[in-house]
């Protein structure tokens, strides 16, 4: 019982989860009292006499305890300040105070209490203290302490057999202390444990480590600090370009025309928040228990700097207007930014996972998707991105905790709480009741942070709003205005309750032809919900109703058919239902296609060029070795695996030389070496060596972007994505297809190992399987790198006894230049994107023009745009489209 109120100090622990905590699922019928003789018991114990230690507060117990008495409370508050000397670059004052932080255990948290409603939150102050740990030795290994580090590391690693992180730094620091047999023989025994209790590999990042400690490149380096002034730099541009970004999508919402739905906010009452002193920073008992705020949205700024963490949690309903406010919050804070304050970051939170990712790290890697040129260390230093989190250069503004998957968010509050304990600027929306039940059931909240809740639009504002375009003489919404004020606890008033559906409302019925009045109909509306999907349904009639567009105007939006725009939304929405996501990304759309469809329509167009190929070259039985082989590697590679990512890049011609002449260098010994193994003759082995050089040396023209100002969209990502695959594409046909051709007709008779009666190389097959396995890799590592090998080998074995004439030749080696290219492409985020939309176009899922469709329905203020992804409008919008059937149409 003294250890649930221990872990909510400050907090009221209600008698029900003293109850469980003590005897889980079988309390006797006296628990209440026995609780209550408990609590007396130990104020006798404690000499709490006069009841100021524990306090009967309400239907619970609440525990007064100081910074300094809980060790808890100092644990979080050592650790909050080592992190905040590491952002400052003070790495051995910041290994001090941690140290000073992990002294403070003694053994597992709550070892020896048995109650398993306590166990989830005592394994997470274990995880807190794992990861403190791992923070200190990653400052330790920063500063050249690699030996010191070792044996503890050892006995973490012996304890924690599947934690990935402790058995990276110990790789790091047995391989920078000299013992490389070691740290490879770690790495096989994590492969070994995840295999078998798992049946998974290594994570990539610990694979890479693997490798590179293979090739003798995890050495110590110190990095040099970036100026001060290129975090500066940074700072201002990533608020001109946030301003710039969110001041457009406001527009797009039309929250300024004329003025959104009145909104109004207050002090929740819901048992969630620090009681007042902790949050204003007072001494314990001194002021009221709760803490007071209320306001609009005019005032929302000015409360906010009020609150002295800087630390807000706003809470509502669906619909209720927690985006529109973080919105607005974030425009105002950069309208008038205070001396020396951080910069708000507006970013939502349904992909951050707090069980694999830290705050920070999460913060560092959105900031630098969404704001690519953070990543350009030319202008803005090394790391920026991570460093302007850091240094507490940025208040993040983390809209949908609820859009998290349930499991984590208790997890993700803890998360929070630790990462901002120090007193970080942080402002979080939720879910009322979803941030109710996650505080609920682990005891876990943000310690400092006042948290208020939307409350439900008044009926003089809902009319206000409804009305507000109504001409002179206009009646139709006069039944309605009466009925919400003859019954303002009504099912009408109640749906009418939150802007969402206000806003609904008003552009169902904006067609003076239509009667808002039918929504009086009780006997057809006969409660809330009924009434919330009639409004929800009839949304995008309305916004696609065909109406004439001003002629040469550009961002006009184009006519759709409704039906047709409901079916490609409905669509889409259950897709993003599927994946338990609110993300719409362009080069995510092909998991709404059957893997093997996709594998098929990404890996036979190739393989046809090269059983072309095979025929120009020699006979039909080659070319049927040649397109089978490449048509089944494709096939189970774009099946199986995964492609990257799009690239964010941009075209720079200055400061380029060094990395074009190290490429050139790089490309041209693979191009020798595939001479050199082909038996090509001397001089044509240099033109193979040059030209592959200057296909590998070009690309260093396709840079990160070059300055904060470029905000990512779907749109300019997508053009990013094409110049890059088209770049390769390019290089790969010409190399590969100019030394496809040399070799055809000038590979030399040398003796080799041939079997099958000559008609097959095994030196050659070798050669050919490594070069394929190289592309294949290039492709999708797993299983990429496999099937091309085995691709390569069969095709690269094939002899070929009668050298073809010039034209053949030529015509060969443009089909398998070609036939690469194209693999090439398709293997990319903008190929596979340009047949998936073939697919879905053909089907009638989706219209061919994707991208012009999206940006219409965001123009129309159906699609919200976060960064390069789009959103619907609201999470209940999706909802409702996802349960449309697609056979019938409502």
């Amino acid at each position: 019982m003294l250890a649930t109120l221990l872990l909510s100090p400050g907090v009221v622990v209600p008698m029900a989860r003293l109850i469980e905590s003590t005897w889980d699922d079988e309390p006797p019928a006296t628990a209440t009292k026995q609780v209550q003789n408990c609590v007396s018991a130990l104020r006798d114990r404690l000499g709490d006499t006069e009841q100021q230690l524990i306090v009967t507060d309400g239907p619970g117990y609440r525990l007064v305890v100081t910074d300094e008495q809980l060790d808890l409370l100092r644990f979080t508050k050592h650790v909050a300040e080592a992190r905040r000397l590491a952002g400052r670059g003070a790495l051995r004052e910041a290994v001090r105070e941690i140290r000073t932080a992990l002294k403070l255990w003694r053994g597992p948290a709550l070892d020896g209490l048995a109650s398993g409603v306590l166990a989830g939150r005592a394994a997470r102050l274990d995880e807190q203290r794992l990861d403190a740990f791992e923070s200190c030795v990653d400052w330790q290994l920063a500063l050249g302490q690699h030996r010191e580090v070792i044996d503890e590391l050892a006995e973490i690693v012996a304890e924690n057999p599947l934690r990935e992180r402790p058995h990276a730094q110990l790789m790091v620091a047995l391989d920078r202390a000299g013992r490389q047999a070691d740290a490879l023989k770690v790495f096989g025994q994590l492969r070994v444990g995840l295999a078998e209790e798992l049946g998974i590999d290594p994570s990539a990042d610990v694979c890479e480590l693997h490798e590179r400690i293979l090739r003798g490149e995890n050495r110590p380096q110190r990095a040099q600090p970036a100026p001060a002034g290129d975090l500066d730099r940074a700072t201002e541009e990533l608020a001109a370009a946030i301003t710039r970004q969110w001041t457009v999508e406001a527009e797009m919402r039309s929250l300024h025309r004329p003025r959104p739905v009145p909104l109004r906010w207050s002090s929740t009452e819901r048992e969630v928040a620090a009681v007042a002193s902790a949050v204003l920073g007072n001494r314990p008992g001194d002021g009221p228990e709760r803490l007071v705020l209320s306001g609009d949205l005019t005032d929302v700024v000015a409360k906010f700097r009020q609150v002295p963490s800087r630390q807000l949690v706003v809470l509502g309903e669906p619909g209720a207007g927690k985006s529109v406010l973080a919105i607005l919050l974030t425009l105002g804070l950069l309208a008038d930014p205070a001396p020396g304050e951080p910069v708000p970051v507006l970013l939502t939170l349904a992909s951050w996972n707090p069980h694999h990712e830290h705050l920070d790290a999460w913060l560092a890697r959105r900031l630098v998707e969404e704001y690519p040129g953070l990543a350009n260390t030319a202008v803005y230093g090394e790391d920026a991105g991570l460093r302007l989190v850091l240094e507490g250069r940025i208040i993040p503004v983390l809209d949908g905790l609820d859009e998290t998957p349930p499991g984590l968010h208790t997890a993700a509050i803890d998360a929070l709480d630790q990462a901002v304990g120090s007193g970080r600027p942080l402002v979080v929306t939720c879910r009322g009741a979803d941030y109710e039940l996650a505080v609920r059931a682990a005891g876990s909240f943000l310690t400092r942070a006042a948290v208020v809740e939307i409350e439900p639009v008044e009926i003089e504002d809902a009319v206000e709003f409804l009305t507000a375009r109504r001409r002179p003489g206009e009646t139709r919404w006069q039944p309605l205005v009466e009925r919400l004020r003859r019954e303002p606890t009504g099912v009408l008033a109640q749906a009418l309750r939150t802007p969402l559906m206000v806003d609904l409302a008003r552009t169902a019925y904006a067609n003076p032809a239509t009667d808002p009045g039918e929504l009086c109909d009780t006997a057809r509306f006969p409660d809330r919900a009924a009434i919330e999907r009639h409004l929800l349904d009839a949304y995008l009639p309305s916004v696609y109703a065909r109406r004439p567009s001003p002629p040469a105007r550009r961002g006009r939006t184009r006519d759709y058919d409704p039906e047709h725009v409901e079916r490609w939304l409905s669509f889409l929405a259950r897709q993003l239902e599927r994946e338990h996501t609110r993300d719409l990304a362009w080069w995510r759309l092909d998991r709404a296609v059957p893997r093997f469809a996709v594998g098929l329509y990404l890996g036979l167009p190739p393989a046809l060029l090269f059983a072309l190929t095979g025929l120009l070259a020699a006979n039909p039985v080659t070319a049927a070795v040649y397109g089978i082989s490449f048509g089944l590697a494709g096939v189970i590679t774009h099946s199986v695996g995964r492609r990257p990512g799009p690239q964010r890049v941009e075209a720079t011609f200055t400061g380029i030389a060094g990395r074009f002449a190290r490429r050139f260098a790089a490309g041209a010994a693979a191009g020798a070496c595939l001479g050199f193994g082909w038996s090509l003759p001397a001089g044509v082995i240099g033109l193979v060596a040059v030209v592959f050089g200057l296909a590998v040396g070009v690309h260093v023209w396709l840079g990160t972007p070059l300055d904060v100002n470029r905000v990512s969209s779907p749109g300019t990502v997508l053009r990013q994505d094409r110049a890059a695959a088209l770049s390769f594409t390019l290089a790969f046909t010409v190399s590969l297809g100019l030394f496809y051709g040399l070799a055809l007709r000038l590979t030399q008779d040398e003796p080799t190992i041939q079997i099958l009666d000559g008609r097959f190389d095994v030196v050659l097959s070798l050669a050919g399987g490594v070069a394929a396995a190289l592309l294949g890799r290039y492709f999708a590592p797993k299983p990429g790198t496999v099937v091309y090998g085995i691709a390569g080998a069969l095709i690269g074995g094939q002899v070929i006894t009668i050298t073809p004439g010039v034209e053949h030749t030529v015509l060969a080696g443009g089909l398998f230049g070609l036939g690469v290219g194209l693999s090439v492409c398709l293997s990319r985020a903008w190929g596979a994107f340009g047949c998936t939309r073939l697919w879905l176009a053909a089907r009638g899922q989706l219209p061919f023009r994707i991208m012009a469709f999206l940006d219409d329905a965001h123009r129309r203020g159906v699609l919200r745009q976060v960064g390069a992804v789009y959103q619907f409008r609201h999470a209940r919008l999706q909802e409702r489209l996802a349960a449309v059937s697609p056979a019938s149409p409502r």
